[in-house]
């Protein structure tokens, strides 16, 4: 934001004295020399320094040059910044001269906001290519605009002893630098150069250090097909070129990744423009100092390998947010796939020891650095939809920005979040920290990921937790974690109202809306599994007032694993005890075991009720040909989107009764008809997608006049479908009611947490 020069008047008076503390993303972001600076431009007098809570100056001078400073303090703070608030109060002058920055102190808990990592700005990248620089090719350049923040950070105030940048003394040279308030890396803390920094390392699985040049090297061995691990800011990639479909292939199954999408990176905004079809808000995202992924649609005849997103429309797509990674990429000239370092379902790898062990049986060398790596984060990944931001996952990028919470806490907050997608959350009265995207807690190294993360949470914000909120399901590993944590009060919150308070909280409203909020599984208040509800709620409580028609579970989580069980399902529902085997799944499903399933449907054996609209969405795309079994959650779904033919306009009957009960039973009939009658798959997902957009929202219509309300929130990981979210926002609004989606936190389970402890607060 610009200077507003006619604020104040400058009118010469008596000297005043103020004391003044900023609060917000303050920390590592270059404010102390901001204020520096504007203080000697002001003619002020006094001193500035970091403490505990953020920012704490005292100043003296004439009373219109004090009032300027504080509001060119909020209004030209620095581009990492975030000023969330301003306290002042008056002391008396002690006629002193010159300001200085002084030391930091610390001398209660810790409230000061770390700054999430960031891209490199634009003259750091300069530098980075200016052979006439001293920091040309320098893989780990930095300032305080910029370059790693959470990551590197142990503890605060965000000083360079607290960080990992510890192990490395400056050079004469970088630490004048640091020196200097009028240089831009003053008290940059993870400032370095080649003399005195991190540096380089190329190294065999086995461990051997290769001699030469690292980035030679690694651009030669992924020109001949090879796979390296690249350790970045948060963790490790694995890497290959993404139009080596050999090398691709390869990388898929030494992962054993047999269908997720890869993640590929483009040098720039033209590069990433060659691979997908971007519009103005993707650009923003972009090339934003968060970088995320963003989920774009394909274009046609994009040099990707089709191994790197089988089946889908969309790719994504990240523009580098290292130095090295700018590096590398204009060595080669061409788009990397650049995948997260793990084996499928763990956690990312992010110490040296650790990626050698795990990764060693997949890539062909590790191209790696000294800097440690003190928490490791994920990269985010986001689309838009209808201009807005839709999250994924939130990570790199946005953790651990905070976010307010309308109602404060009286009492610290954990929120234990759910157990696939996993995120947690700490809070403190009106504060909430959500952290790092952690995943499925289906193992070990998983769960530890969780138990870290959250360790390193209360001593960075100094939480204490005396509430401990979780998900009601009692075999979630985020549960049992909860519930053995001792001397708290444990908070049972409901998965779905979790959903919706975390949109309600999200916006800065304490509620009542309706809520349509439909998903995967979430366990149900009668036992059964939800996943398709219709709520009216608030923060403190809710009631369910709908939901989608109760079909089974052949086989419990296998139907997860098997869409083909929830196509058998919905045919028992829509057609009676022994459906016909459709044609898209003859030779998939042995006929004897077809019939087996929908004999479990009709009795209740080892199939359990649901709701579930995520699980809606697999039995179609089973019936549609498109996935008979899927190897990650979510897949049938994704694939069923992609197929939508955008230029239909028919609809599928789904009907939404007076007890506001969606029954898709028409539908599914109408889509077994159509795929006998050799109708287009892209026609009968569009077709699926529509109706459900408006019975949807002719629900959500009913239950807001019924209730009073005019206010809608959309919400749960099936409305990460662009093609459904879009539809179901416009018909509502269209309606006259407003509609709530969120836009700071994932959709899915990765908001879950945030919404726990919303309503942790509210009840407290």
């Amino acid at each position: 934001m610009g200077r507003r020069p006619d604020s104040v008047q400058r009118v010469p008076g008596p000297r005043r004295r103020i004391r003044a503390r900023v609060e917000g993303t303050v920390q590592g972001v270059g404010f102390r020399p901001f204020v520096y600076r504007l203080a000697g431009e002001l003619h002020l007098v006094g001193w500035v320094s970091n403490d505990e809570r953020g920012v704490v100056l005292e100043v003296e001078g004439e009373p219109a040059a004090l009032d300027e400073l504080l509001v060119r303090i909020a209004d030209e703070a620095p581009p990492l910044a975030n000023v969330e608030r301003i306290a002042t109060e008056r002391t008396a002058p002690l006629g002193v001269s010159g300001f200085a920055i002084v030391a930091s102190e610390r001398r209660g808990p810790p409230s000061a906001l770390v700054s999430p990592d960031t891209a490199p700005c634009e003259d750091c990248l300069r530098e980075l290519f200016d052979p006439s620089d001293r920091r040309h090719r320098y893989p780990f350049i930095n300032c305080t605009n910029c370059g790693p923040r959470f990551t590197i950070v142990t503890d605060v105030p965000y000083d360079r002893p607290l960080t990992t940048m510890a192990a490395f003394a400056m050079c004469a040279s970088c630490q004048a630098e640091y020196d200097d308030p009028g240089d831009r890396r003053f008290h940059a803390q993870p400032n370095a150069c080649g003399q005195c920094g991190p540096r380089l390392r190329l190294l065999e699985p086995s461990g051997r250090e290769r001699a030469g040049d690292p980035l030679g090297a690694v651009a030669a061995c992924l020109r001949a097909g090879g796979i390296v691990a690249i350790k970045g800011v948060g963790g490790y990639h694995l890497a290959c070129l993404a139009a080596d479909e050999p090398a691709v292939a390869t990388l898929r199954t030494r992962k054993h990744r047999e269908d997720k999408p890869f993640a590929l990176m483009a040098a720039d905004l033209r590069a990433a423009d060659r691979l997908v079809a971007l519009d103005a808000d993707d650009r923003e995202l972009l090339a934003g100092r968060e970088r995320p992924i963003v989920l774009a649609p394909r274009r046609a005849g994009a040099p990707v390998a089709t191994a790197v997103a089988p089946r889908s429309a969309d790719l994504g797509v990240m523009l580098p947010y290292a130095p090295l990674h700018h590096l590398l990429l204009a060595e080669l000239d061409a788009a990397l796939v650049m995948t997260s370092g793990n084996v499928s379902d763990e956690p990312i790898a992010f110490r040296d020891d650790d990626a050698l062990e795990r990764l060693g049986g997949i890539a062909d060398c590790f191209l790696l650095h000294d800097r440690e790596i003190h928490t490791r984060t994920d990269d985010s990944v986001v689309r838009v939809v209808g201009g807005r931001p839709v999250f994924v996952r939130r990570s790199r990028g946005y953790v651990p920005a905070s976010t307010s919470l309308p109602v404060a806490a009286r009492g610290d907050v954990l929120a234990c979040g759910a157990e696939l997608k996993n995120t947690f959350c700490l809070a403190r009265g009106d504060r909430a920290w959500v952290g790092h995207h952690i995943g499925d807690l289906g193992n070990y190294e998983t769960l530890r990921a969780f138990t870290d993360g959250i360790d390193h949470f209360e001593r960075l914000f100094a939480v204490t937790p005396q509430i401990v909120a979780h998900d009601r399901h009692p075999d979630y590993l985020s549960t049992r974690y909860a519930l053995q944590r001792g001397a708290v009060r444990h908070l049972a919150v409901q998965h779905h109202h979790a959903h919706l308070a975390a949109v309600l909280a999200e916006y800065g409203q304490a509620g009542p809306a309706v809520g349509a909020i439909f998903d995967g599984a979430g366990y149900g208040d009668d036992g059964t599994v939800w996943g398709g509800e219709l709520l009216v709620g608030d923060l403190r409580g809710f009631e369910r007032i709908g939901h989608l028609w109760p079909t089974r579970l052949p086989g419990g989580d296998r139907a997860v694993r098997e869409p083909w069980r929830m196509a058998c399902a919905w045919l028992v529902e829509a057609v009676g005890p022994e459906p016909p085997q459709p044609a898209a799944l003859i030779g998939q499903v042995p006929p004897a075991i077809w019939r087996a399933v929908a004999g479990l449907v009709s009795s209740g054996f080892s199939a359990p009720t649901t709701t579930s609209v995520g699980r809606l969405f697999d039995g179609v795309a089973a019936l549609c040909g498109l996935r008979a079994r899927v190897s990650y959650e979510g897949q049938a779904a994704v694939e069923l989107e992609a197929a939508c033919d955008l230029q239909e306009r028919g609809a599928y009957e789904i009907v939404c009764d007076s007890r506001l009960v969606l029954d898709p039973r028409a539908a599914i009939r109408a889509v077994a008809r159509d795929v006998a009658a050799e109708v287009g798959v892209g026609v009968i997902a569009m077709r699926f997608h529509r109706g459900l957009a408006e019975a949807t929202a002719e629900a959500c219509r009913l239950a807001a006049g019924r209730h009073g309300l005019d206010l809608v929130v959309l919400s749960g990981g099936v409305f990460a479908n662009r093609v459904l979210l879009s539809l179901a926002r416009e018909r509502l609004a269209g309606a006259g009611l407003e509609v709530l989606v969120p836009e700071r936190l994932p959709p899915g389970d990765g908001g879950i947490a945030f919404g726990q402890a919303a309503v942790a607060a509210a009840l407290s």
